[in-house]
């Protein structure tokens, strides 16, 4: 049996955007694979013709891939790195060359079937830069507002997301005119109309976003909530006459889970599901394609994703009643539903990456097998549950190393995952498996702060390092007891984004921990505030209040304040362009350590976001998977 490395990561498949045909039988959806000679991605267009899958379209980059009504068509965007823009491409589904309809200089970020002919699509403009003595361009970014980047985006002071409404024939026009940012968008079935997204804001209400009706061809667009909630996933009634909305009254900031509203065009709106649980898969995953979040509505019911605990299904709102519809023990990370009901999507668990299945008739049949894993060793993790010293039930749990041995102790790695809103749950990780492959147990869990348990489990305001590290500490403390071969006395932790952070306060609050890795992580609030894509919301929204109005707070809930108290050697991982979470984070606690005279390092990835562990370059992915396990095998 073959072990996990850091370089397992280039064999895997990634599927993702599984979109179903009005027949219900075929899916079309994206397959990314590794290119190490370019050190990136390749992704093509993928076809399930209702017996086999195969490749369907050729080039370096295809995504978005959307069947006409009538399914003779699939529309999808062509974009290459190494070329500025994106092109609208069409193709027959039952094969051939694919045409180019049109290309923009800009980044098409969504498209969607109008009508036979016609389609929409949403597309990121960007301010043209004027010329200065011949071929050299303005590359002064003179910035009047805030935010003014966006992780994995770069600099967004100049670029507005706009509607378009593009003929097969080639010819687009432009259909708005909008000064915030259009989020999402979908056309009615009777193809008069566009129901969109937008944040008016962004800079002052960043969590309140709004719903649009646009009549095409009848003017200005009509806004129909009233600029104090936050608008999510939208779809329309299969008549045209409604829509249905996922939509939070933001009662407890961005900890308040939406709920299923829906509306007639005059913006009378009635509730439809209540549950306490969030929409969409908050299941973490380090080896998943990207997939949209989205809504259906068939003439069966309202279709929809929530993430309950460790897992997440499909439901259906019919009748009044909200049924599960594809459950398991597994993350359900994509779908889209026909017309009939038959349903396409991606699961993936703790054992195996993203597969294609499709749900037909009540009973679901696995279409691929893109990534067995049958002849690697793999450490299934083992679920416990702990009681909180204030009596909440809190999922955890340990994986046992490869080659395990009874009565042999091991070191073992605390995860701690990112958001806070987020899970772990029944989905693969590579890194976790890479540990157990090299000699260590993993232990993770869901404390408080964790998405899927309702808003009172995470709702953590101005409680960061509290409630959350109580949790987490009772956690190592319950399993220590639990499993004889943990070794309390080597124990390490890691842990990306809020994971960072929480990393960075263990070490500050404890030295039980004989090693660390910090990634992507925050470190001092107030420099979050002000240096972040979402710093300047985010902080209050999660603290209270701002630097000026609350510095105790700030200052508090801030592990750099407390950096005299490290006695854990720590490492820092990086992007240097990470807009989540800015690189200063790491330099200034990396800095005040060695100014402390600490053993500390830091690991700075170029040209890397936010997402480096899940979507950055293969060599870096390669890199920082080695750098976390050398540095636990020098101290552990």
């Amino acid at each position: 049996m073959s072990t996990f490395s850091s370089k397992t990561f280039l064999r895997f498949k990634f599927a993702g955007n599984p979109q179903i045909d009005s027949n219900g039988n075929r899916i079309a959806f994206t397959l990314s694979t590794s290119n190490d000679k370019k050190d990136g991605y390749d992704k093509s267009i993928y076809m399930y013709n209702g017996n086999s899958i195969f490749k369907f379209t050729k080039g370096p980059s295809n995504s978005s891939p959307r069947w006409s009504f009538d399914g003779k068509e699939i529309a999808f965007v062509s974009s290459d790195k190494d070329e500025n823009g994106s092109d609208l491409m069409i193709i027959r589904s039952d094969g051939g060359e694919a045409v180019k309809i049109v290309h923009f200089d800009d980044q098409i970020t969504d498209l969607a079937w109008l009508n036979s002919k016609e389609l929409i699509l949403s597309v990121a403009l960007r301010a043209k830069r004027k010329q200065i003595k011949g071929e050299q361009k303005d590359d002064v970014h003179e910035i009047k507002e805030i935010p003014f980047w966006s992780n994995g985006e770069g600099f967004i002071n100049d670029v507005k997301v706009q509607l378009y409404l593009v003929n097969k024939n080639g010819t687009k026009k432009r259909l708005t005119n909008e000064k915030g940012e259009i989020f999402t968008f979908a056309p009615s079935p009777d193809g008069k109309s566009i129901a969109f997204i937008e944040a008016l804001d962004l800079e002052h209400v960043p969590l309140v976003s709004d719903l649009f009706i646009l009549k095409i061809g009848f003017g200005e667009p009509k806004k129909i909530t009233n600029s104090d909630v936050s608008v999510g996933n939208i779809c329309w009634s299969p008549d045209s006459r409604e829509i249905a909305a996922m939509i939070s009254d933001l009662k407890h900031g961005s900890f308040t889970n939406e709920r299923l509203w829906v509306t007639d065009l005059s913006g009378d709106f009635k509730k439809l599901c209540d549950i306490d649980l969030a929409k969409g898969n908050s299941i973490n995953s380090d080896s998943r394609g990207g997939s949209p979040n989205e809504i259906f509505w068939r003439d069966q019911g309202i279709y929809f994703m929530m993430t309950d605990g460790p897992v997440s299904k499909i439901y259906k709102f019919f009748d009044g009643k909200v049924t599960e519809i594809i459950n398991g023990e597994r993350s359900i990370s994509g779908f889209s539903v026909a017309p009939n009901g038959n349903i396409a999507f991606l699961s993936m668990n703790f054992a195996s990456l993203d597969e294609l299945y499709l749900y037909k008739n009540g009973k679901e049949k696995r279409l691929s097998r893109f990534n067995d894993l049958q002849d690697f060793s793999i450490s299934v993790p083992e679920h416990f549950e702990v009681t909180s010293s204030d009596g909440k039930k809190i999922d955890a749990w340990i994986m046992k190393p490869v080659g395990f041995q009874s009565g042999k102790k091991y070191p073992t790695i605390l995860e701690v995952h990112g958001g806070p809103r987020t899970a772990y749950g029944n989905a693969f990780f590579l890194e976790f498996q890479i540990l157990t492959s090299n000699g260590f147990a993993v232990l993770f869990s869901n404390p408080r702060g964790s998405d899927g348990y309702g808003e009172e489990f995470s709702y953590i305001h101005g409680a960061y390092g509290k409630r959350d590290y109580k949790d987490i500490m009772e956690v190592v403390d319950e399993a220590v007891k639990r499993f004889d071969f943990v070794d309390e006395k080597r124990l390490g932790i890691t842990g990306g984004s809020y994971g960072g952070y929480m990393t960075n306060w263990v070490v500050t609050q404890t030295d039980r921990f004989k090693a660390a890795v910090s990634q992507r992580s925050i470190s001092n609030w107030v420099s979050f505030f002000g240096t972040t894509d979402i710093g300047y919301f985010f902080g209050p929204d999660q603290l209270g209040g701002d630097p000026w109005s609350n510095p105790d707070g700030y200052a508090k809930m801030s592990p750099l304040t407390y950096v005299k108290n490290v006695e854990t050697p720590i490492m820092f991982i990086h992007s240097m362009e990470d807009y989540r979470c800015y690189m200063v984070e790491a330099l200034q606690f990396f800095t005040a350590l060695r100014y402390f005279g600490k053993e500390t390092k830091l690991a700075l990835f170029p040209s890397e976001s936010h997402e480096l562990s899940r979507s950055g370059k293969p060599y870096h992915r390669i890199k920082r998977l080695d750098l976390i396990l050398d540095w636990f095998k020098k101290h552990l």
